[in-house]
């Protein structure tokens, strides 16, 4: 013989909570979104249940038995529970987090997040800190196994689990000290090409989008190094006759943060007369920060950073 007693669902827990509220089948049926009919019912279940009539009538209304009376607290309390344990992530508040962010970014986006990033925080949520790591990790593994909780700058990996979010677009620029010959005269693609140039590249390469477009106009530019660092190549540019390529607000568009550094150093930032493809920047987390708080806040706030120069002004 089965003893077990019978199960109190969670359904069934709400109807007690509303009928121990109400004192009211029809009332409770109103609050529950359900017809008298079918509140009756499910109280009829309860009584079975609970082995105790609940709410018994009194004239033209009804009134809780001592039994149900030590219940109400009690059932309302399990309904407040539920409701928090079935609601969507509530949004933290900034100013309570106490967390470490670790963000993998190419050194020249890191240059242009962490003033800003250190700014909101300091504002908004003064126990985060941050650690940025150089791309040298694979993204899609290590958003998974958590050794990054985000990576920023061109998403180029395609791993399906992760999320990822544009954030803006971008175009490249030729980048050069003042006085560089290359300021004298409008610039054209042979005189772009005759002109010594540093390329940035963690791999080593030589080539790149603007030798693409070059080479349809059977044009080709001399590589004289390669640097793995965005930063390295602009102070080499600021120093020297080397032109390095810098990402720049789209014309028309608020500057970009990324341009800053450029800026900093002097250099003379000049439209390529060629087609060359956009710079998307974006970030990518793995799906279970999702609806985490804390992550939320940590998007917004790469989000607000990226998108303009001024962030003091910026609210969530």
């Amino acid at each position: 013989m089965n003893s077990s007693k019978p199960a109190l669902d969670a359904n069934l827990a709400i109807a007690l909570d509303a009928l121990l509220a109400e004192q009211s089948v029809t009332r409770a049926a109103a609050r529950l979104h359900s017809s008298p009919a079918a509140m009756s019912r499910t109280l009829a279940r309860l009584r079975r249940i609970l082995q105790d009539p609940l709410l018994v009538r009194a004239g033209q209304t009804m009134v809780p038995t001592p039994r149900a009376e030590a219940l109400r607290d009690e059932a309302a309390a399990v309904v407040r529970s539920l409701a928090a344990l079935l609601s969507p992530g509530a949004g933290v508040d900034p100013a309570a987090l106490s967390s470490t962010f670790t963000l993998q970014s190419a050194d020249l986006v890191g240059a242009a997040l962490a003033p800003r990033l250190m700014r909101l925080a300091q504002q908004e949520a003064p126990g985060v800190s941050f650690r940025l790591r150089a791309e040298e990790l694979e993204a899609g593994s290590a958003l998974r196994d958590g050794r990054i909780d985000l990576e920023i700058g061109s998403i180029d990996h395609v791993d399906p689990e992760t999320q990822v979010e544009e954030l803006v677009t971008l175009r490249m620029v030729a980048a050069v000290r003042p006085g560089h010959h290359l300021t004298e005269q409008p610039l054209t693609p042979a005189r772009l090409a005759a002109a010594q140039h540093v390329a940035v590249s963690r791999r080593g390469r030589f080539t790149g989008p603007l030798d693409t477009a070059l080479a349809e106009r059977n044009l080709y530019r001399r590589v004289s190094v390669v640097l793995p660092s965005h930063l390295a190549a602009m102070t080499l540019a600021a120093r020297t006759d080397i032109v390095c390529l810098v990402p720049a607000a789209l014309p028309g568009a608020a500057p970009s943060p990324l341009t800053d550094d450029a800026t900093a150093l002097g250099l003379r930032l000049l439209d390529i007369p060629l087609p060359l493809p956009p710079l998307t920047i974006g970030i990518a987390w793995h799906p279970r920060h999702t609806a985490d708080g804390a992550h939320r806040w940590l998007r917004g706030a790469i989000r607000r950073a990226l998108s303009t120069s001024s962030v003091a002004s910026q609210h969530l």
